[in-house]
């Protein structure tokens, strides 16, 4: 787990380089993500970012794209802001459902989700604050599938997210999706790597 908190030009491999390792990287890193995950109810799905999966996704988005020199400024641009900053969380929350119309239906229903979602723990909510790039809901009330969202503590805050007596419930509370899960010893661990 690296802890670095932004990637530089100087961190990326050249496309034929990464070529011939791509395999063995997506492969650890797989490990390294299985806790890093959390399902709330029957759609979302939260994916915890660090600089390591943003450093990987630049990189597939290099390889898989082949816009060379050029492409890297809009990647660095487009991933650093996943990157936690030593006090925070940092996430992707999709909403995976596979059939068409019950997507189109469902995510109908849930404008301004992004802004209701919290973890709460020892007696605090951190609110999900969205990453500001796009407005993911349109003025009909339809959300994205797809959201970025920074979770922000103070440090009395990471003290109750580390201290595993305590439960952690990562929570959505929008009125047509109402979830919950608690996150598991392990995901906390592995979370817990993100402050510093």
């Amino acid at each position: 787990m690296t802890n670095r908190k932004q990637i530089t030009r100087d961190d990326i491999m050249p496309t034929a380089e990464y070529g011939k390792v791509r395999k063995e990287r997506r492969a650890a890193l797989v490990a390294r993500k299985k806790h890093r995950r959390a399902e709330v109810g029957p759609y979302v799905t939260f994916y915890f970012e660090s600089y390591d999966t943003m450093w990987l996704q630049i990189h597939e988005m290099l390889y898989i794209e082949k816009g060379g020199e050029e492409q890297i400024a809009d990647e660095l641009a487009a991933y650093n802001p996943l990157v936690p900053q030593g006090d925070e969380l940092v996430c992707t929350m999709m909403f995976e459902i596979d059939d068409e119309n019950r997507r189109r239906r469902i995510l109908g229903k849930l404008g301004g989700v992004e802004e209701m979602v919290s973890i709460s723990v020892g007696g605090h909510v951190i609110p999900g604050q969205a990453e500001e790039d796009v407005d993911r809901t349109t003025a009909a009330g339809k959300t994205s599938s797809v959201h970025f969202l920074h979770f922000r503590f103070t440090p009395e805050q990471i003290a109750a997210f580390r201290d595993l007596s305590q439960p952690a419930i990562l929570g959505i509370g929008h009125e047509g999706y109402q979830h919950m899960a608690m996150l598991s010893p392990d995901t906390r661990k592995a979370l817990s790597e993100d402050f510093a």
